[in-house]
């Protein structure tokens, strides 16, 4: 068995792993990262990157195929799965191999395989081979991720009954995919297996998509799924699949019966820290999630965690931030906490959703004055000329002080445009500076000063 010593210890080489290796290792310490798969973690292997890759085909297939919209005489061609799949593990190829060169640069040292505890300042990494390699530790980081849930009443087997990592594999474009599940993953694959050409059903257990967003802008993305032919099973809760030859056959608790080829499954994420020792560790667990406080130090303060496993926002660039702040503490830099009210995000539909900061429905729920003002793409004159006219712009500020508190977008290239609001709300910039800042005519962008004035 082969010993060895580590001033920072990081389990999982995800987002959060492999930025707290790097960040502390250019600070001078010795860093051993255990990853019993590629590099990257499941953002960049099953979930982000995968599902954003395969939104980019679908936006194009989509685009080519409305064309004649823009004056466009073209052919709507056929999707090719196995060159998009080929696609897909290139990339995500690329990503393992660029993390894998920064590391070595940087002299963190990789141990491959299994990573667990066997004491408050000890691990284990044991390889595919069996064997192992023990090491002794005085900071250490968990950043093992999660994976996709799958209740007792699904029969997943890969082929007819998927979950979402199961979709980058496919042969074939489904004829009929019934998606469980109303979340920002179940409506980014709605976006994509319509945009290839399947037809969608959509199982959703509340009476909106997005149940945990504001009314409005679920509103708008129901509207564009009704007109893309996506159907919708509104208040019915998926309990039952049956698999036969030739499909699925979708059983709701209110009596619905949805038969499709293909059912998805996007209904939620459970923690991958079983198996890691955690007792042995002496760390605290809720439900499965690794229990952390600002700084992402666990009950055991010299341990930390970061990412899906924590139950925290699981978004990759928090925990790409999450990483980098706890090499700094675990190195004893000075180092603020995360702002998570601060943190923009993106849900990547057609058209896209994004948001940073207060939301109307949380200054409700506080009983928080706020200004509130809107203006739709259909008055951009760049949206317009493009078509994309479906979404608005809409900018939250304090009504004493003008400073911008939050806002949310929907529309083309959401997930661009918000930044503009994200720096406003990070560096107190008032709606007046916005309305005074000359953006480029026509843009998109514009809205977003048009709004704020």
């Amino acid at each position: 068995m082969a010993k060895t010593s580590t001033h920072l210890l990081v389990v999982g080489g995800g987002p959060a792993g492999t930025q707290a290796a790097t960040t502390a290792a250019a600070k001078g310490a010795t860093v051993t990262l255990i990853e019993k798969n590629i590099v990257g973690g499941a953002a960049h292997l099953w979930d982000c990157i995968p599902s954003k890759t395969m939104a980019a085909s679908a936006l194009r297939h989509s685009s080519v195929r409305n064309a004649a919209k823009l004056g466009l005489v073209t052919d709507a061609g056929q999707v090719d799965m196995d060159v998009l799949a080929s696609r897909i593990k290139d990339i995500t190829g690329d990503i393992n191999r660029n993390w894998v060169t920064l590391l070595e640069s940087q002299g963190v040292r990789m141990l491959p395989g299994t990573g667990r505890f066997t004491g408050p300042n000890s691990a284990a990494a044991t390889d595919s081979e069996g064997l192992e390699t023990t090491v002794v530790f005085d900071k250490a980081l968990i950043s093992t991720g999660s994976y996709p849930r799958i209740p007792d009443w699904a029969p997943v087997d890969g082929e007819r009954v998927l979950t979402t990592r199961d979709c980058y594999d496919l042969e074939t474009v489904p004829e009929h995919i019934v998606i469980i599940g109303s979340g920002v993953t179940g409506v980014e694959f709605v976006h994509i297996f319509e945009s290839l050409g399947a037809q969608v059903s959509l199982v959703v257990s509340r009476q909106q998509i997005l149940p945990h967003r504001d009314a409005e802008v679920a509103a708008e993305l129901e509207e564009d799924f009704l007109e893309r032919g996506v159907r919708l099973i509104i208040g019915a809760r998926a309990e039952k699949i049956d698999v036969a030859d030739d499909g699925v056959v979708v059983f709701c608790d209110d009596g619905r019966v949805i038969r499709g080829s293909h059912a998805l499954l996007a209904v939620g994420s459970v923690p991958l820290s079983d198996g890691l020792g955690l007792d042995e560790a002496g760390i605290a667990t809720d439900n499965g999630y690794v229990t952390v406080d600002e700084y992402q130090r666990t009950s055991q303060p010299h341990i930390y965690a970061a990412g899906d496993v924590t139950g925290q926002m699981p978004l990759s660039s928090v925990a790409s931030m999450q990483g980098r702040k706890i090499a700094h503490h675990a190195l004893d830099l000075p180092v603020e906490p995360i702002d998570y009210s601060k943190v923009s995000e993106a849900i990547f539909t057609v058209p896209e959703i994004a948001s940073v900061g207060l939301a109307e429905v949380e200054a409700a729920a506080e009983g928080r004055k706020v200004r509130t003002t809107k203006v739709p793409f259909a008055a951009n004159a760049r949206s317009v000329l493009q078509h994309y006219t479906r979404g608005f712009v809409k900018v939250i500020s304090d009504p004493a002080t003008g400073v911008v508190l939050g806002g949310t977008i929907v529309g083309h290239r959401a997930s661009e445009l918000i930044g503009v609001i994200a720096l406003a709300v990070q560096a107190r910039v008032t709606a007046a500076t916005l309305v005074e800042t000359l953006m480029v005519h026509p843009s998109m962008t514009e809205a977003i000063s048009d709004a704020a004035e």
